[in-house]
């Protein structure tokens, strides 16, 4: 029998796409609570989906606080001792919930357990930190065909199974964080304290990627791609400094800054106007983290700049 009032699930979501978030939702069992987080002040997305799905509760931030701040807006809001923070943009394998069902019951000590695509082919779900050179390594594929479940050091965020006893707050991702590395970022905090995380080879999801944030017209198709490569910049010199100091951040980022730089003033000769805006914007993601300025641009800002 499913444990469901041991589990609710935590959404987050902003103009996602209304056809990949029915998908997301008609894959999760009827019986599960779901908690939505909308980063807007839409209350007609929340009557329409709390009318549709009895088991559902939408929150209104107000504004758009990304992805980490998003989830710790819902998970503080969370009455059970498990939470799945799930991406808009998975679907569930059919036999999912009867699986986590099986580890909720043997009673397995963990903190974070991370899923595994239907078809890992192309993409990795889990690894391993090394400190020697300070990457972030995939997990060897041969191994985890042996076991059904695997410690590893970390898994993918798009849908990860949380034990929140195991944690002092429920505030659990970086806030300093926008968007990318804040899987990276939580469970490399847990693997420091010597907590659990591991790598479950039958709990298998559908990831599509940028299809939860897509949109029919091109405008916004450039404005994502400009959000999304200024905090990629962004989050990754954030996450080096953080956890290696600031010179190596620079080490780290001074090629991907020099291309951008070049790249920019490429398509600025050559009147490209949307590939100088992106160039522009991962320039002005590193250069914004350099100087230790919040992950809070913008991406109409941006816009309106090249516009200028």
């Amino acid at each position: 029998m499913l444990r469901i009032n041991d589990l609710t699930i935590v959404i987050v979501t902003y103009r996602t796409d209304e056809k990949v978030l029915t998908d997301c939702l008609n894959s999760i069992d009827p019986q599960v609570n779901i908690l939505i987080v909308e980063n807007s002040k839409n209350n007609k997305f929340k009557e329409k989906l709390e009318n549709k799905y009895p088991n559902l509760n939408v929150v209104l931030s107000g504004r758009n606080l990304g992805y980490g701040v998003g989830n710790n807006f819902g998970l503080t809001r969370v009455k059970t001792k498990f939470a799945l923070v799930l991406n808009p943009d998975v679907i569930l394998e059919k036999n999912f919930f009867k699986e986590i069902n099986n580890y909720l019951d043997q009673q397995i000590n963990f903190h974070i357990i991370g899923v595994t695509y239907q078809d890992d082919t192309q993409w990795k779900t889990s690894g391993l930190f090394s400190e020697f050179d300070k990457k972030i390594k995939l997990k060897n594929e041969t191994k985890l065909n042996h076991n059904l479940l695997e410690e590893v050091d970390w898994v993918v965020g798009c849908a990860m199974l949380i034990n929140l006893e195991n944690f002092d707050t429920r505030k659990i991702f970086d806030e300093n964080i926008f968007l990318y590395f804040e899987e990276f970022d939580l469970c490399r905090r847990v693997r420091t304290d010597q907590g659990k995380i591991y790598s479950a080879k039958n709990l298998l999801v559908k990831h599509f990627g940028t299809k939860g944030s897509a949109a029919t017209d091109s405008d916004y198709s450039l404005e994502s791609v400009v959000f999304k490569d200024w905090h990629f910049m962004w989050s990754t010199f954030y996450y080096y400094k953080k956890y290696y100091g600031y010179f190596y951040a620079v080490y780290k980022t001074y090629g991907k800054l020099f291309r951008s730089i070049f790249n920019m003033v490429l398509f600025t000769i050559l009147f490209n106007k949307k590939k100088r805006t992106i160039y522009y914007a991962r320039t002005f993601g590193i250069i914004n983290a350099m100087l230790g300025k919040k992950s809070w641009y913008r991406v109409k800002s941006l816009l309106n700049d090249q516009e200028n």
